[in-house]
């Protein structure tokens, strides 16, 4: 008899055959003599009851999850040997030391192992499936400091039993990567730049927002709302404050590029701005069957179901799918309408900046005789109808139409002081 990858031998006790439980079940299973030595010679034990007991208490106490149904004991008079059989839930680790490296171990030949981060997520793939945001956290020192305030803010519970139903805590008491992104220790950020003019030629700021998802919502929010200009148009005979971007527009692009992302990958959610336009962009295409005309008119398939519905609860949600669609009703009067650009790995939403729309439009669309207009008013403080018939040579009707036209287009606005006289927008 000799040490190989199904075999290890004990002359005696030792807190190390907890590791040679946890590297078989990892593998493929395999025996574990207590008794001999390491040439595979009879070494007997002193008191067999009394290791006996050691042994099975350290297996009990100290690997997660529980194992004890793989492992089995057969004894003599001088000698235990264990069998431990693959487990159905890798990946099995010491308590003590978490689900990481330190404490996950595998067999390679007849040595134990350190298992890779690498192996550890291949291992914890295999057991729960595909799905990210219900396998296993690879971090189980998490806090939720955040996302308990939130809650707290909307008046639900989160205590242990809550979360266990919300998916944020398995049936074996271990935080799911659910948990991971409402933690504090979430470890994928919202980053933002900020850019003057249309192009990425000059580079005015970045930031950064990282913590609970939940937190990086309300971030996101906050920073794009100190970006998002407020400028006063005139329609019709109003004069009408206009942000750059419509509030709920922010609030629904943020969502989309959260809670449909690919968590998958380890990249950030990038947030581009420019003077005409807001790009979102995050990891993950569309979900299989869906395309991007789809989106627009409310049919939605969450890539993260329970985030979702999480985010559903907390009200921030009103109605699955409704995002994209309620966007576009914001942009109807414009000309050129948000953009989703979808690839295997990417998702892009672009939203136009309204007041940089309107006044591109004011400038490419006016009329000759309404430039002339204009330029009349650089000179002059005010225009009235007969100023205008003088100036185009037009009857007082032609005249009227083309200071309507102009009121309309916010070029003019009514002299509060001057009766019948117009002054520039």
């Amino acid at each position: 008899m000799r040490e190989n990858e199904s075999t290890e031998f004990k002359r005696e006790y030792t807190s190390d055959i907890k590791k040679e439980v946890v590297a078989f079940a990892n593998t493929k299973g395999g025996y574990i003599h207590i008794g001999r030595d390491d040439s595979g010679e009879k070494y007997p034990l002193a008191n067999v009851t009394q290791t006996m007991s050691q042994i099975s208490n350290s297996v009990r106490d100290s690997i997660d999850p529980d194992v004890t149904m793989f492992v089995s004991y057969e004894t003599n008079d001088d000698e235990i040997v264990m069998s431990v059989s693959e487990g159905t839930n890798k990946p099995y680790y010491l308590k003590d030391k978490g689900l990481k490296p330190s404490g996950v171990y595998v067999r390679q030949g007849e040595s134990v192992a350190q298992a890779s981060f690498e192996q550890i997520r291949e291992m914890i793939k295999l057991t729960d499936g595909d799905k990210f945001e219900t396998t296993r956290s690879m971090d189980q020192s998490l806090t939720f400091k955040e996302t308990t305030a939130e809650f707290e803010r909307a008046g639900l519970p989160l205590d242990r039993n809550h979360m266990q139903s919300l998916g944020i805590i398995n049936s074996d008491d271990l935080y799911t990567n659910l948990g991971l992104l409402l933690s504090d220790q979430c470890p994928y950020t919202i980053k933002f730049a900020v850019f003057s003019g249309t192009g990425k030629g000059e580079f005015k700021t970045r930031k950064e927002i990282t913590g609970s998802l939940l937190t990086q919502m309300r971030g996101a929010f906050d920073f794009l709302s100190l970006s998002n200009n407020l400028i006063a148009v005139v329609s019709g005979l109003d004069r009408v404050e206009q942000y750059d971007y419509p509030e709920i527009a922010i609030r629904e692009a943020i969502l989309n590029a959260i809670v449909h992302r690919d968590y998958s990958f380890s990249g950030s959610i990038i947030v581009n701005l420019y003077d005409d336009r807001a790009e979102f962009i995050s990891l993950g295409g569309l979900v299989a069957g869906l395309s991007t005309e789809d989106l627009f008119v409310g049919i939605s398939q969450p890539r993260n179901e329970k985030l979702a519905n999480i985010f559903y609860r907390l009200k921030h949600i009103e109605a699955y799918g409704m995002g994209l669609k309620l966007i576009r009703q914001y942009y109807d009067s414009l000309l050129i309408q948000p953009e989703i650009l979808a690839t295997h790995g990417a998702f892009s939403l672009t939203l136009p900046n309204m007041n940089y729309q309107q006044a591109q439009k004011k400038t490419s669309q006016i009329h000759p005789q309404q430039q002339k207009v204009l330029e009349y008013l650089a000179k002059h403080e005010s225009i009235t109808n007969e100023d205008v018939q003088k100036l185009l040579g037009v009857k007082q009707t032609r005249g009227y139409a083309i200071i309507r036209q102009m009121v309309n287009a916010g070029y003019l606005q009514r002299s509060e002081h001057t009766k019948y006289a117009y002054l520039k927008v």
